[in-house]
């Protein structure tokens, strides 16, 4: 069964979702979504990441309340900067930052963090998982926004899945 339904939750999720969205449990709909709900996870089995071991889940929710928090200050950083234009005290641009962390799984969590925060436009991790480039609205200290990077989500990471 493992073989068939390599991931039986997404599976499930495929099947429902067809259901859903098609709005009818005709056979041709049954056996479509069963269909989809096999050869889905079959054919894109190679982009889910490694199995995630956390090994302190008290800071995933003192990392996920970090989050909001920086989010909600980024959104009024990037309403002053678009409301007030003329008042921008820095011009955007890029920021290299070193990386130690190694996990794929928190590697694509820090991307995740640091792309949905207002301000941040774009991020990309070197292929040899070193290094994250990241574009930021306004960049008055490079190396300010690398630590505060390193501080307030790299390490939290560090210590949840490494």
């Amino acid at each position: 069964m493992k073989r068939l339904l390599p991931s039986p939750v997404l599976s499930v999720a495929l099947f429902v979702l067809w259901l859903l969205l098609s709005r009818s449990v005709s056979t041709g709909h049954l056996i479509l979504a069963a269909v989809l709900a096999v050869v889905i996870p079959l054919l894109t089995g190679g982009l889910r990441p490694l199995p995630v071991r956390i090994r302190r889940p008290g800071m995933v929710v003192r990392l996920g309340l970090r989050v909001m928090a920086d989010t909600i200050a980024s959104n009024l950083a990037v309403v002053r900067f678009l409301v007030f234009a003329s008042q921008r005290r820095h011009a955007s641009g890029f920021v290299h930052i070193p990386l130690e962390l190694r996990d794929p799984n928190a590697l694509a969590v820090l991307a995740m963090i640091v792309c949905i925060t207002p301000g941040t436009a774009w991020a990309e991790i070197s292929m040899d998982r070193s290094m994250l480039l990241l574009h930021a609205l306004e960049v008055d200290d490079p190396q300010a926004i690398a630590h505060r990077i390193k501080e307030r989500y790299e390490r939290p990471l560090m210590e949840i899945f490494e």
